[in-house]
């Protein structure tokens, strides 16, 4: 009995200096990470770059032997050289958030060298990535349009001003009009593009006021485009519009829920902080440590995070006043 208690006990030491020689390992991550990004044109793609430079630094603190090259690019083409020559500079992973589909040649290129590979939201046309991480679009559209409806109490009339026509778009405006269908009381009066640029979003919104003597709400989907419709509103004179809404939690509109605007009491999450996990899944593919918690050996292939309705009782959690220095 007690030759078999040592032997017990000695097999208990044994698997603790392999727990603890395992811990150890992870917590001295190496690599070189490449970060590829459309340069901020936009309210959304700023705080995207703010959330990747925060996420770097968080991590150049806790593992020094990390290494980090972010570039930034105004259009595809510039982002294409930008990834080859991410490959010539020999990283170990890269981490992009690319323009558009178009990009999927040079990033299948990275892939098949064996360079663990993380794209973020607009996607590829096929699975040529290590993990594709998203916000969900038609999740997000969905949330919104039913906060609509519901503050009308299903009834009144609507306009949308959409982003750029792209499949993300699509997916968006789809979603809307899906859920603006199941209820015979709201009418969508228009729907017109305002490119997720506030000027454009206010010459759109400018012509609605002028087209429609009655709006009960406005959906923008996006808060760029929320500011212009706003503007435009405020300055008409009018005062007979019931809800507006954007979206993806820019930090000068939450402040104004904390605030009480009555014209912005709600918005709808669209976390722009993917972009800091997606810089984490880069640096833990790279040295093979899957999530915390999670059984499986590898990460996971696609992770889809949720979008929420933010309100006066929950806006603190999403309020980091810092994206906005």
């Amino acid at each position: 009995m007690k030759k078999l208690f040592l032997i017990f006990l000695m097999m208990c030491l044994f698997l603790s200096f392999i727990s603890f020689g395992i811990m150890a390992k992870q917590s001295e991550y190496t690599g070189k990470i490449g970060v590829s990004l459309p340069t901020a044109t936009h309210g959304y793609l700023g705080r995207i770059n703010w959330w990747a430079k925060k996420a770097i630094e968080d991590w150049k603190e806790k593992s020094p032997n990390v290494e980090f090259l972010i570039v930034t690019a105004e259009n595809v083409t510039k982002q294409a050289a930008d990834i080859e020559d991410l490959m010539i500079k020999e990283i170990d992973s890269l981490v992009v958030f690319p323009f558009d589909a178009s990009l999927t040649p040079i990033i299948e290129e990275v892939h098949n060298e064996g360079i663990f590979t993380v794209v973020i939201s607009r996607g590829t046309t096929k699975p040529v990535y290590d993990v594709y991480i998203s916000n969900d679009d038609a999740t997000y559209a969905r949330t919104g349009m039913e906060y609509v409806c519901k503050e009308l109490n299903y009834n009144g009339k609507v306009v949308i001003i959409e982003g750029i026509p792209t499949p993300i778009n699509t997916i968006r405006v789809d979603t809307i009009n899906a859920v603006a269908d199941q209820y015979p009381g709201i009418e969508i009066l228009d729907s017109q593009p305002g490119e997720w640029n506030q000027q454009k979003a206010l010459s759109v919104m400018e012509n609605y006021l002028q087209k429609y003597p009655q709006i009960d709400a406005v959906y923008t989907c996006d808060d760029d485009m929320l500011k212009g419709a706003l503007q435009a509103y405020q300055e008409s004179g009018r005062d007979d519009i019931k809800v507006f809404l954007g979206g993806a939690g820019m930090q000068d509109m939450l402040k104004r829920i904390i605030d009480g605007d009555p014209l912005v009491k709600a918005n709808v999450s669209f976390p722009p902080d993917v972009m800091a996990t997606a810089v984490s899944l880069g640096v833990r593919g790279h040295n093979k440590v899957t999530l915390e918690g999670f059984y499986q050996q590898k990460l996971p292939i696609r992770i889809i995070l949720a979008s929420e309705i933010i309100t006066a009782e929950n806006v603190h959690q999403f309020y980091t006043p810092e994206e906005m220095k």
